[in-house]
């Protein structure tokens, strides 16, 4: 095994003090915010550990830099980087219109099969927030990363493919359901079983790990009853039977009021909070939106389904300052990859003039350096990027809405961070 690579041992994440990590730059202002995050990362390093540990950065391709340079999009050495080095970051992509690969993104997830999309979403002191009080939101969601309506599968109306599926959804299995058959687009949501459980498991052991006290299904299994219904009832079962003497589920709440009567329920829900044990529940996706708007405290890991995960992280960014502070993570717990992203795009209307907020990319590497275990670097950064805010020093997009907001550039931003390590 070479000493700068990362590699699993018996389920654990085992971590050289010299390493290497392959990183993707990324499209417009992917190539202002990757050196900027680089060197605070570097110094963090440094100053936590005195020079016995490093990183060292390698270069591999995707995007447009990679079509520039190759003439294709996502060249196979870079998908070899990822699969060899098991932990990787890279910048925001620009997606090739027309055919071929529809997200360079989703492409990355599929074939690392990187089934957790993890979105921590906090609040810093000092920024800019519409809610009135931000600091109560302090959430992870686990977002399944791989099925769902991402898996891809539609067909275009008016094609003979969407007529082929029509006519065997119609004369196979008996739908009359459909309005406009000649003009409807269709397009598949495949939910497993396997799926929903490996996700939910990630969810269940990191709030366990981390001592938080809530784990909450979010489904539209109301309408979706198969699907989203199965995410549900599969989730509560891998609470129930691998997690059963550390969780207490509010399916069980239910049954027991049924069997046993309210009050019974109620004292056996107190009895499992006294235990320290980690409440998992469910709630609709629509009432949770509302839900993390005016009761925000009540939520702590958050597990749902492809689509869903999509709406909840960006309107629970947008409730902390927006997608420029939330940061992001793709994962494989069981093979041990993840990369770590940009959450935003390309932003090509402002690429190349030093004003883009580095912060998603920031905090991605301080994710990836807590799930490499070098937690005391990642602190530095987080400490640093506190006093920052709460002195009203930030990039423009944050700066313009402090009341003493000092808006830096991009890379005087990131040389301020380095100083308050």
């Amino acid at each position: 095994m070479s000493n700068s690579k990362m590699y699993m041992e018996d389920g654990k994440l085992m971590v050289p003090d010299n390493v290497v990590i392959p990183f993707i730059e990324g499209d417009g202002v992917g190539a202002e915010i990757t050196p900027v995050c680089q060197k605070i990362v570097n110094s963090a390093v440094e100053l936590a550990y005195v020079g016995k540990r490093s990183i060292e950065w390698k270069e591999v391709l995707a995007g447009g830099k990679a079509f520039e340079k190759t003439g294709e999009w996502l060249p196979q050495a870079t998908l070899d980087a990822f699969k060899e080095y098991l932990v990787g970051i890279k910048g925001p992509l620009t997606t090739p219109v027309g055919g071929g690969i529809r997200s360079l993104n989703v492409a990355l997830r599929q074939t690392l099969d990187l089934y957790v999309c993890l979105r921590p979403v906090r609040w810093f002191k000092g920024v800019v927030s519409p809610v009135k009080e931000p600091h109560k939101v302090n959430m992870y969601i686990f977002r399944e990363n791989t099925e769902d309506i991402y898996a891809g599968i539609e067909w275009e109306q008016g094609t003979p493919e969407a007529q082929k599926f029509y006519k065997f959804l119609h004369d196979e299995m008996g739908v009359t359901k459909v309005r406009f058959p000649e003009t409807s687009s269709f397009g598949v949501k495949p939910v497993s079983k396997e799926g929903t459980q490996r996700l939910v498991r990630a969810a269940i052991q990191f709030a366990l790990d981390n001592g938080l006290p809530s784990v909450t299904l979010v489904h539209k299994g109301n309408i979706m009853k198969f699907t989203e219904g199965g995410f549900k009832r599969w989730g509560y079962e891998v609470a129930e039977t691998e997690f059963k003497d550390r969780t207490f589920t509010m399916n069980e709440y239910e049954r027991l009021k049924k069997d046993l009567g309210e009050e019974s329920a109620k004292a056996a829900v107190a009895k499992a909070l006294n235990e320290g044990k980690l409440v998992v529940k469910d709630c609709i996706a629509d009432a949770f939106l509302q839900n993390t708007l005016l009761l925000p405290e009540e939520y702590s890991v958050i597990a749902t389904l492809n689509l869903n995960g999509d709406y909840i992280s960006d309107q629970l960014a947008a409730m902390v300052g927006g997608i420029g502070i939330a940061p992001g993570a793709n994962i494989n717990y069981k093979t041990g990859h993840a990369i770590f992203e940009a959450t935003h795009g390309t932003a090509p209307n402002i690429a190349g003039q030093d004003v883009v907020n580095p912060c998603s990319l920031l905090l991605s590497s301080v994710m990836m350096l807590e799930y490499m275990g070098w937690k005391e670097a990642a602190q530095l950064i987080v400490n640093a990027l506190e006093k920052a805010f709460s002195n009203g020093e930030a990039t423009a997009d944050l700066a313009r809405f402090m009341p003493k907001g000092n808006a830096l550039g991009t890379k005087d931003f990131g040389q301020r961070i380095v100083e308050l390590l």
